[in-house]
């Protein structure tokens, strides 16, 4: 195998998106960051690189163990990387946050445009 992976291909085997696209497009729109440096999505990762993701399940930070262009088994993609522990107690504590903290919790009426903005953030969809 290759020393070096397009990081939207790498993203997709390793399932933190269900296509390719909306690899590409994560990394478009910055939510990607290789070794602090914002990721296209030709960048290539190789093994070793630090990687910021930001995705619907949540922000992590893993190191990359193994390089794979093609898509596998869950328990497959979970060897190509390794979740720093800082990640992995920042997403729990945002889980517990969100846990805790539900909607009716905040607001007293109907919540408005700014309050909406409030929730999706809470949530971790921006």
């Amino acid at each position: 195998m290759d020393n070096r992976v397009r990081i939207d291909k790498w993203l997709w085997a390793a399932r933190f998106f269900k296509t390719r696209a909306l690899a590409s497009k994560a990394c478009e729109l910055g939510r990607i960051h290789s070794n602090s440096i914002q990721a296209k999505p030709a960048r290539e990762v190789k093994v070793g690189d630090r990687l910021t993701i930001k995705n619907d399940s949540g922000d992590f930070e893993v190191d990359v163990l193994l390089l794979s262009e093609m898509r596998g088994p869950a328990a497959v993609a979970q060897t190509l990387y390794a979740e720093t522990d800082s990640s992995k107690a920042a997403r729990a504590a945002a889980a517990e946050m969100r846990k805790t903290l539900g909607p009716a919790d905040i607001f007293e009426t109907r919540p408005n445009k700014k309050d909406r903005r409030l929730l999706t953030r809470l949530r971790g969809r921006i």
